[in-house]
């Protein structure tokens, strides 16, 4: 009988190819903030579109304490078509390069799935890589991160945006999430990234039902494979809207907040959201009650 991975290490410290060294203390949770760059993102689409608002957005969510920016020029809402490489990379790059002029600016994750648009961020200081399709739709992109030396966070999705919520089905969601992820983790390490620079999501909206999204959510200790830092991304998400009688997703930061903190009383280790001062609140004290516990 094999023994299970070992956790990792309270402290992810890498590298950046340009020099900079990065450091992300996980002895707490940790707050990824969302700064979309699109002008059609399912709930802040077209806000932040044009740089100098970008650079104030980011500026604005690393004072209410986001640990990482999540910078995204390609939506991937429901039903949304893809974005070519040069219209994606169109979008990103002056905001990139804005944020590049920034010395305190914490690490920036480019949202995309594309290796080449990924290589030209992170030679312009992106400094993980956020791939909601885990590796799958282009390969390379593990490699390219695996090169840089820089973590990766590997998504799962059932099909793709256009498609994934056309009557998504599973035999038992919670087990095929995991195994997924498990398997594009496998798929990331051959790569050559060290499995301590793995970070996973399940997906929450991604190809999933109200109640597909609450059983991943309920039994996340099942879900999250030992040995890799595991992130929640539910931020506004339709199931939050569902559950709340059709609220609109700007309506819906409220229910994302005690979310996310009843994600890290679970075991999750990061979450993504929006509205980041409302969620360093929720698990400031969700961290409270858990330390008081354990004293």
């Amino acid at each position: 009988m094999t023994s299970p991975p070992p956790s990792p290490a309270s402290l992810m410290t890498w590298t950046h190819p340009l020099g900079r060294v990065f450091a992300l203390d996980f002895s707490r949770p940790l707050v990824m903030g969302v700064l979309n760059v699109t002008p059609d993102s399912f709930s802040d689409g077209g806000k932040f579109f044009d740089p100098a608002a970008a650079v104030a957005r980011a500026r604005e969510l690393a004072l209410e304490g986001a640990d990482i920016l999540d910078l995204g020029a390609e939506t991937t809402r429901p039903g949304s078509s893809p974005t070519s490489e040069e219209e994606e990379w169109r979008r990103l790059s002056p905001a990139l390069e804005a944020l590049s002029r920034w010395n305190e600016c914490p690490p920036i994750s480019v949202d995309t799935y594309k290796s080449s648009v990924a290589s030209k961020a992170i030679a312009m200081g992106a400094a993980i890589v956020n791939d909601v399709y885990a590796g799958r739709q282009d390969p390379r992109i593990l490699k390219v991160t695996a090169e840089a030396g820089l973590p990766i966070v590997l998504t799962h999705m059932l099909g793709e945006p256009r498609t994934m919520q056309d009557t998504p089905h599973y035999e038992d969601v919670v087990r095929e999430v995991r195994d997924f992820l498990l398997q594009r983790a496998e798929a990331a390490m051959e790569a050559g990234i060290p499995r301590e620079r793995i970070i996973l999501d399940p997906g929450l909206g991604f190809g999933k039902t109200a109640a597909h999204n609450l059983a991943l959510l309920n039994r996340m200790e099942e879900v999250r494979p030992q040995g890799f830092r595991f992130l929640m991304a539910l931020s506004r998400k339709a199931f939050l809207g569902h559950v709340l009688d059709g609220a609109p997703p700007d309506q819906r930061d409220g229910a994302t907040a005690v979310a996310s903190a009843l994600a890290v009383w679970k075991g999750a280790e990061m979450v993504r959201v929006h509205d980041v001062r409302r969620a360093v609140e929720a698990l400031k004290v969700v961290t409270a009650i858990r330390r008081e516990a354990l004293a």
